[in-house]
């Protein structure tokens, strides 16, 4: 199978490692000029759990040209970036093109159905670790699952993440997933940027942990507001499982603030503290990190 995948961070990089590994054709298209230069050059390289570096040739491309007719793609984008890709995908989406996103965040999969058409996206979310060592170098950070809408367009990719051993289950409620991984991001990824510290110290500081309760309460009662019906009845024990597996982990977030990107802060705890004021519920804790994150950001 052909593949587009668009975005050249870290799990970006280990899903077209893994996928070429499986046989598949894999194209990156991104716009940060190191990443497809360390691709093009050296391939995407990948550090298993064995600590076993593995190289895979890859086409990774700003040239939108490349990218034409492209029938299956993966969006592994920061969530500030939706918008762009998906006003580029409007051009060179094949006819029967779909669009997979698997990315943090709320609104990612409104942002490409307003483009797109709900018809072309197929709604997921994963809970694989991937932390980014250098331009085109991953190191697997644990296995996780691919939860995925169901969709009966979905056949072809399913068949190719699974070739390429994921873990993938077929689920009839993403958005329920994709609010159980915001109680899960919302109380991880901030207090890791700010305290610089992997997901596992997290637990070894009471007053850390105290604030990873606070946080995943409050997004677990913005989502009873909305309706929506959390994959897990505790969100403090699904927090604190996650934290625990990832222990050794860099928070995506915190790969973005060591390296001086904008993170995705706006569409985690910014999306939970917006949607709270729709229905009047205060979430002070969601906003407080939503501010601080945002003041590590050279515009913030």
């Amino acid at each position: 199978m052909k593949i587009l995948i668009v975005g050249t961070g870290a799990l970006a990089t280990l899903f077209a490692a893994r996928l070429t590994e499986a046989g598949h054709t894999i194209t990156m298209l991104g716009t940060w000029k190191e990443g497809l230069y360390a691709l093009n050059k050296h391939g995407a390289r990948l550090i298993d759990s064995n600590g076993k570096e593995k190289q895979f040739k890859i086409q990774a491309t700003d040239d939108l040209r490349d990218c034409l007719d492209a029938r299956h793609v993966i969006v592994l984008v920061k969530a500030w970036q939706t918008e762009r890709v998906a006003k580029q995908l409007v051009a060179y989406l094949a006819e029967d093109g779909v669009v997979l996103t698997l990315q943090n965040g709320l609104g990612n999969y409104e942002t490409l159905a307003q483009y797109l058409g709900d018809n072309r996206i197929i709604l997921g979310t994963i809970t694989i670790g991937a932390t980014l060592l250098e331009a085109g170098l991953v190191k697997e950070g644990g296995e996780g699952t691919i939860s995925i809408e169901q969709n009966q367009a979905l056949g072809p990719l399913e068949a190719a993440l699974k070739s390429a051993k994921f873990k993938v289950e077929i689920v009839e409620d993403a958005q329920s997933l994709v609010w159980g991984k915001l109680v899960v991001n919302a109380a991880i990824n901030p207090l890791t940027a700010l305290l610089r510290v992997t997901n596992g110290e997290l637990f070894e500081r009471p007053s850390a942990r105290e604030m990873m309760g606070r946080l995943s309460q409050e997004v677990a009662q913005v989502a009873r507001v909305e309706n929506i019906k959390l994959p897990f009845i505790d969100p403090i024990a699904a927090a604190e499982e996650v934290a625990r597996k990832t222990a050794a982990n860099r928070s995506s977030m915190l790969q973005d603030v060591l390296r001086g990107a904008p993170t995705e802060i706006n569409a985690i705890c910014g999306a939970v503290v917006r949607t709270a004021q729709k229905y009047g519920v205060e979430t002070p804790v969601n906003w407080a990190c939503w501010k601080l994150v945002k003041a590590l950001e050279i515009n913030g």
